[in-house]
């Protein structure tokens, strides 16, 4: 166990001070700067898209739980931080306007998305307060 331990510290620190530290907080002329070409998004787009099937695949070990009538903090906090983080993050850039010039499809789906993220962080922060209160086993 002392091996998965390190792998789970180590993969957390990595990712956190090398992705998303910088992804998430550096401007963009500091991101330029350290050497990434503004004409590379595809790049990041696709390393998101894959982020998110990973998100997808923690988000099944919960299904599969759930529908045995089990309830894994786990994967429910890890959809909290996502899902609310993206709320907050589309929110923000929808206000400000960072996307009035994108096609008129993806605009409806980032709006869409705002509400779909802000629900299911509720409903899983529900889940996740209860089962901390120790109301185990946790029912729809």
């Amino acid at each position: 166990m002392k091996t998965l331990v390190w792998i789970y510290l180590s993969k957390i620190a990595v990712t956190v001070l090398v992705w998303c530290v910088p992804l998430l907080l550096f401007p963009d002329r500091l991101l330029a700067a350290a050497g990434i070409p503004s004409d590379h998004l595809n790049f990041f787009v696709r390393l998101l898209g894959w982020a998110y099937l990973a998100l997808c695949v923690g988000y099944g070990f919960g299904l599969a739980a759930a529908r045995r009538g089990e309830f894994l903090p786990g994967p429910a906090w890890t959809g909290i931080v996502s899902n609310g983080g993206a709320c907050a993050l589309l929110l923000y850039f929808g206000l400000t306007g960072a996307w009035s010039g994108w096609g008129m499809t993806v605009q409806a789906v980032a709006w869409a998305s705002i509400g779909g993220t802000a629900l299911i962080t509720v409903g899983l922060l529900r889940y996740a307060l209860r089962a901390g209160r120790g109301s185990e086993p946790v029912h729809g």
